[in-house]
């Protein structure tokens, strides 16, 4: 399904600009017509991260006129197996500050506005409304819905994509002409049932292979050539090198951006992913206590001196125990307490700490433990994370 062209041709082109561009020039679905419209198109995005990095270098050698970048994140070493917009030299950088130099380096012609912020329902709007094309990376959930909202009252063009392990997915949203996230995704999923990248890992290039596709569909949508991913969904599978297309349909009972929406602005989207809670490191469930990564140090050294017993439980992925874990402890992985079988792995009348990354995981087994009436249950409040700030800064984070 073709889409008219989004931007309008920008000014005639410099000499300069048609020495740059002159692979697209030749292209006749592109032109010069094409390429002044890429010169004057806006294009935000979201997440200068594993998809945002190749997205902001292709879209800058495109010559996309104005590019914004949309992170309140720093640098860390663990992105740089993946986020190739950001060097070691950048480590402990703002996010938006590293990319708007590797993006100026790639094309001093193009214009970088950086969005030093997170984006939240108070704020997406105003942002968003200055952009014709939104290339969505976000990594989580909450994110995700609150973009595919913010696009479908502004009436703009989402093209999104996801990455988990060697798998990865894309598709332009765009209500009126298709589906919107929601009509294929009505509902997050519960949190902490899929896993992120943090956690579950990911395959470095399949960010490069996923984000140039975004770009492709952003620079289509611009100059108005081909057909859009607008009603299909791309799923790609790096391991069997597959790709595949699925069709989606546009819902007309979609609380966006159906026949009679019932979502009319933005919302907490925190809350509505069902992780408020959670994100601000929050536990509610009954049922147990919590141990700061201090007080278990100390209580392993008493542990070693034979004057207190204890099991501590690593409910983490195996992967993640290889990387760093805190000494003395064994793996019950978060499954066995979900299917109700870790109790029989634990000995009764010995108490049990629980630990995971950053105390959320791990959380939630406690509390099944205590459901299943231990009272000798603590978790490990900021999990592995904490343990690392706290008792041993020289063991790697991830």
């Amino acid at each position: 399904m073709g889409i008219p062209p989004l931007v309008a041709p920008g000014p005639e082109l410099t000499v300069e600009q048609k020495a740059r561009y002159a692979r697209h020039i030749l292209l006749p679905d592109i032109g010069v017509e094409g390429q002044r419209r890429l010169s004057n198109a806006r294009v935000l995005v979201v997440g200068a991260g594993g998809l945002g990095s190749p997205a902001l270098l292709y879209l800058a050698a495109a010559g996309v006129g104005t590019i914004g970048i949309v992170d309140d994140d720093v640098v860390d070493a663990s992105n740089l197996q993946r986020q190739v917009v950001h060097g070691v030299a950048d480590v402990g950088r703002p996010k938006t500050e590293s990319a708007a130099e590797s993006v100026a380096a790639v094309n001093p012609l193009v214009t970088v506005v950086r969005h030093d912020l997170r984006l939240t329902a108070d704020n997406a709007l105003q942002v968003l409304a200055d952009y014709d094309v939104v290339l969505d990376g976000a990594d989580n959930f909450a994110t995700r819905y609150l973009v595919n909202d913010a696009c479908v009252l502004l009436g703009l063009p989402h093209v999104w994509g996801s990455i988990y392990r060697f798998d990865g997915q894309v598709s332009v949203w765009f209500a009126g002409h298709g589906p919107c996230y929601r009509c294929v995704f009505p509902d997050p999923p519960p949190p902490d049932a899929v896993p992120s990248c943090a956690t579950g890992g990911v395959l470095g290039v399949l960010c490069a292979s996923i984000g140039s596709v975004q770009v492709a569909e952003a620079v289509k949508l611009v100059v108005g050539r081909g057909e859009p991913l607008v009603g299909r969904l791309l799923v790609h599978d790096s391991l069997r090198q597959t790709w595949d297309t699925l069709r989606v349909r546009a819902d007309p009972d979609c609380p966006v951006c159906g026949e009679s929406p019932t979502v009319t602005g933005l919302v907490d989207y925190d809350d509505f992913c069902g992780i408020g809670g959670a994100a601000a490191g929050v536990v509610e469930t009954p049922g147990f206590a919590e141990v700061s990564a201090t007080e278990l140090a100390q209580l392993l050294a008493e542990r070693e001196r034979g004057e207190a017993e204890f099991e501590l439980v690593d409910v983490r992925e195996p992967g993640e125990r290889d990387i760093v874990s805190v000494p003395g402890s064994r793996a019950v992985h978060l499954d066995a307490f979900r299917a109700g079988t870790a109790e029989q792995e634990l000995p009764r009348g010995v108490p049990v700490v629980v630990l995971c990354k950053s105390g959320v995981r791990s959380a939630e087994a406690a509390g099944l433990l205590a459901a299943q009436g231990r009272d000798d249950v603590r978790n490990l409040t900021g999990g592995v994370l904490a343990w690392v700030r706290d008792v041993d800064p020289s063991l790697p984070v991830y």
